[in-house]
């Protein structure tokens, strides 16, 4: 009840649609509403899919489908960048529309919530174009991250020339290396039914309960 009191709020006060039709999570701030979305927001997307289980029968296919149109406006945020790969922060305002505006916002550490809500969708829909769009990132951090030691985030995701910040996040192994791996293997290899991943991609098995006859020894 917690949960679907959240989202029905979520839903209410903060979740948009822009005029191109793509559909963001905006951020309160001091009584206002500003038209900006994270890259940390992006995991939404696989929230919002994951509670459709358990959801009420008559929002199941809402919350599915809320997902699937985060997913597309994370995909779309990273796009519509030079290098495939999305930034910290994008706008709705403007006249842009999933596009960073400010320097602050246009770098990119290695973060996994968008790859996050990739894996969630394909596990749940088995949609073909997410697998597509996480290789499409794949390809991205190949071309554009991949230095001698390892990889490296960016500090602008618009421009031609690389722009490494010379740091890789320990995240970028914990999650989204971890979150790819998972969309191109099999579902039975960690499967959510089994299994559930805390907010840094640590897999923790699901414990039902399982009553047991204890034997009782008459003294």
């Amino acid at each position: 009840k917690m949960y679907f009191d959240a989202v029905q709020a979520i839903e209410t006060h903060l979740i948009r649609k822009s005029s191109g039709g793509l559909t963001y999570i905006a951020e309160w701030k001091g009584g206002l509403l500003e038209h900006k979305m994270g890259h940390l927001t992006c995991f939404a997307g696989g929230m919002f899919a994951l509670g459709a289980d358990g959801a009420p029968e008559a929002r199941a296919q809402h919350y599915l489908e809320l997902g699937a149109e985060i997913a597309r406006t994370c995909h779309e945020s990273y796009n519509r960048t030079y290098v495939k790969l999305g930034p910290e922060a994008f706008r709705f305002d403007g006249g842009v529309e999933a596009i960073a505006t400010r320097q602050n916002e246009k770098y990119y550490i290695l973060r996994p919530e968008v790859i996050e809500t990739y894996m969630y969708m394909w596990r749940l829909t088995h949609d073909p174009k997410y697998r597509t769009w996480a290789w499409e990132a794949v390809e991205a951090l190949e071309s554009h991250c991949r230095v001698n030691g390892g990889y490296s985030g960016l500090r602008d995701v618009y421009i031609a020339h690389e722009s490494y910040d010379d740091v890789q996040q320990s995240f970028f192994l914990a999650e989204t290396l971890k979150y790819l791996y998972l969309i191109f293997s099999d579902d039975d290899l960690l499967p959510l039914e089994h299994w559930i991943f805390n907010t840094e991609a640590h897999p923790f098995p699901i414990l039902r309960d399982q009553k047991k006859e204890v034997d009782v020894q008459e003294k």
